[in-house]
């Protein structure tokens, strides 16, 4: 588990891209897992968890180039 102090999209997406599966902490939004490069909806996901995995899922599509 890699535990991200700020949130800051481009490292994360980085790590994400990097290791394929796994789960990731960001402090102040809360815990994620990711999965064949992609960032996963928790279950029972509120609205700040929602909007965090479509901006980084979005972010990790067009940097993959």
């Amino acid at each position: 588990m890699r535990i991200f102090k700020k949130y800051s999209p481009a490292m994360i997406a980085k790590h994400v891209r990097t290791f394929f599966k796994g789960r990731l902490y960001i402090h102040g939004r809360g815990a994620y897992e990711f999965d064949k490069g992609a960032v996963l909806m928790p279950v029972g996901a509120d609205d700040k968890h929602r909007d965090t995995v479509r901006e980084l899922n979005s972010y990790i599509e067009t940097s993959k180039t």
